[in-house]
């Protein structure tokens, strides 16, 4: 049985969703990751709210839709960033300069790159939304 890339399952559920003008959208599986992802998501208000649900294997997520994402995915390989360098993927991954968010796990949590730049510090790329 192939693995499951839990953050590529969650990007593209949110985006097939979207595209469909849903409210809302069932994610399985959850994961500790996935649930930082949604947390910097919705402090940029790309989502609403988000809930764990418990059901006795593996956990999913319910997530409301806010529809405003156009876009978002993940970045494969998680290339090692240093805080010089979010200029040059921006413009690798977002449509502008200012637009969108890249998601970058630091050694301070997960987190958008205009936190990570705010606070001087590298990380790994995991995913980018606009």
């Amino acid at each position: 049985m192939p693995a499951i890339n839990i953050l590529a399952n969650l990007f593209s559920s949110m985006h097939n969703n979207e595209l469909r003008n849903k409210k809302e959208c069932f994610v399985i599986p959850a994961s500790k990751l996935a649930s930082e992802v949604l947390r910097t998501m919705q402090k940029h208000k790309y989502i609403g709210e988000f809930e764990f649900i418990d059901d006795g294997v593996s956990g999913k997520f319910r997530i409301q839709l806010l529809g405003r994402i156009n876009s978002c995915g993940i970045i494969s390989p998680r290339f090692s960033i240093s805080k010089k360098e979010y200029a040059a993927w921006e413009r690798r991954y977002l449509p502008a300069i200012g637009v969108g968010l890249l998601i970058v796990t630091t050694s301070k949590g997960v987190m958008s790159h205009y936190d990570a730049l705010e606070q001087e510090i590298g990380g790994r790329l995991l995913g980018y939304v606009y």
